[in-house]
């Protein structure tokens, strides 16, 4: 098993910035990949940005240029730095943990999501 707790998120107005946090614990050691999904109020989850055990990170259209997911694992845990926030960034972001292989696949392990909040 796989705990995944999130912290960070907050109300901003546009154009602030916020810094999301994922500690992960339990049987990590199968993990390669970590991403970050956003859900908005009445749509469907979506993935916002992704990193591997090497670092290496993708990241959605919507949000490039504008966040940074990065990881200490020696904490093991993965952060996502948002500057520039929108008004349409407003959604709950989960943490989760899965595996990489030219595409990220999302394992079934989930935090319990973090409201972010960005007013005009």
């Amino acid at each position: 098993q796989v705990q995944l707790v999130e912290s960070g998120g907050g109300l901003v107005q546009a154009g602030g910035s916020l810094r999301l946090s994922c500690a992960a614990s339990g049987s990590i050691f199968g993990i390669n990949a970590m991403g970050w999904y956003r859900q908005a109020p009445g749509k469907q989850r979506v993935l916002v940005a992704t990193i591997t055990r090497g670092s290496s990170t993708n990241y959605a259209d919507s949000v490039k240029g504008r966040f940074t997911i990065s990881r200490d694992n020696a904490k093991n845990t993965v952060y996502l730095q948002m500057n520039s926030l929108k008004p349409e960034d407003t959604a709950v972001y989960y943490c989760n943990a899965g595996h990489y292989s030219g595409t990220y696949y999302p394992w079934d392990y989930w935090g319990q999501g973090t409201q972010v909040t960005v007013s005009s």
